[in-house]
């Protein structure tokens, strides 16, 4: 294990902290077709929307955590590089979703300069040469094949998830597949991440609280910090790193095309707990979403047939519509199968009446 993974080079993960119950499910046994590894990941995805991906005993699984930790070990040089530097390839001058982002923290360096929680956004039609290239710093391009396999193998490891959902929902065969087509153009990312130690505020955690908005997260995180909300409760519990495992949860769009269906649960990330908490946070996410063109709505088939249909109906909005509405703030709150969630007292809300037209709306009980 250690060879494969570098979280024993970290201070442990606290123990006495709550921490989410995620079930682990093994990729291996979904590329065999074991019936109850399946069974366990639908139950997983319809009651949780998180679970633990085991990748050991995969090949394409230990590829992918390989991947990752080259990666990680990357991201830490590109977050060295001066801010200016790194400016350059930010938003919202160079594309207002995608490229550098950053947030600054309430904590200076040594020169007085505010310390920032930063972000790198890469398109998968970027990395794999399907459109016109953002810029992007030139030690990004010297990673260019790294990038290339990781996002062609966390797709391959998608497209797994996809169609075992696919069988358990009954959908007509290569339904979710076809909506998620590696060629097409599609919001799907890679995101580097970095956030500086700094204390817990409630303020910043509230604002941190969101759901994904596409279809499947792939996260590799090697330090704790985030929290899920136990469903249909206020309470947030952590979940727990596990070496050569990801954690991947539901989007946004798998609970629009199921009509609820499946799960899409409201999580954050906050500093990580006990003796972690004096590190720099890095993590590594993949984002898949359906294809730009594809209008976010209910499918038809299978176990959807039997959901109820909503009284409201919401407008549609294609999924670049929606990641782009979502991404840049537009869309404030968090998305259920209730549909919005407001957070009480969001200042975004102001900006959104138009976009939320015919929406449906429940005020957030978050804490």
């Amino acid at each position: 294990m250690a060879s494969l993974t570098s979280h024993h080079l970290l201070p442990p993960f606290a123990t006495d902290v709550k921490t989410a119950p995620l079930v682990s499910v093994s990729l291996a046994k979904l590329e065999a077709g074991d019936s109850d590894t399946s069974n366990a990941f639908f139950k997983a995805c319809r009651e949780l929307g998180f679970f633990y991906l085991d990748m050991l005993g995969s090949e394409l699984g230990e590829k992918i955590v390989s991947e990752a930790e080259q990666l990680n070990a990357f991201q830490k040089e590109f977050f060295k590089m001066p801010y200016d530097v790194k400016d350059e390839y930010g938003r919202p001058h160079l594309h207002p979703f995608y490229a550098y982002r950053y947030n600054d923290l309430d904590v200076k360096d040594k020169n007085g300069v505010a310390i920032r929680a930063e972000s790198y956004n890469l398109r998968k039609d970027d990395i794999l040469g399907q459109c016109e290239r953002l810029a992007c710093p030139p030690i990004i391009l010297e990673k260019q094949e790294l990038f290339n396999n990781y996002v062609v193998h966390c797709r391959a490891a998608v497209d797994c998830l996809l169609e075992h959902l696919n069988r358990h929902l009954e959908l007509p065969a290569g339904t979710l597949a076809n909506l998620h087509r590696i060629s097409e153009r599609s919001g799907d990312h890679v995101r580097l991440v970095q956030a500086p130690p700094s204390e817990y505020n409630e303020a910043r955690a509230q604002r941190a609280e969101h759901t994904d908005f596409g279809s499947i997260t792939v996260l590799f995180n090697w330090l704790g910090g985030l929290q899920i909300r136990v469903p249909d409760t206020t309470d947030w519990v952590y979940v727990r790193p596990i070496p050569g495992s990801c954690v991947v949860n539901l989007g946004d769009a798998m609970v629009k095309f199921t009509a609820g269906l499946l799960r899409s649960n409201i999580h954050r990330v906050v500093p990580p707990p006990g003796e972690q908490a004096g590190e720099s946070r890095n993590s590594l996410v993949f984002f898949s979403r359906p294809e730009d063109a594809v209008v976010l709505k209910r499918l038809e088939g299978g176990l959807i047939d039997a959901q109820p249909v909503e009284e409201n109906v919401e407008t549609p909005m294609t999924a670049h519509e929606w990641i782009m509405a979502k991404g840049t703030g537009q869309l404030p709150g968090v998305y259920t199968k209730k549909g919005f969630e407001w957070k009480e007292n969001d200042a975004r809300l102001k900006n959104a009446p138009a976009l939320l037209n015919g929406m449906p709306r429940a005020v957030a009980s978050v804490a």
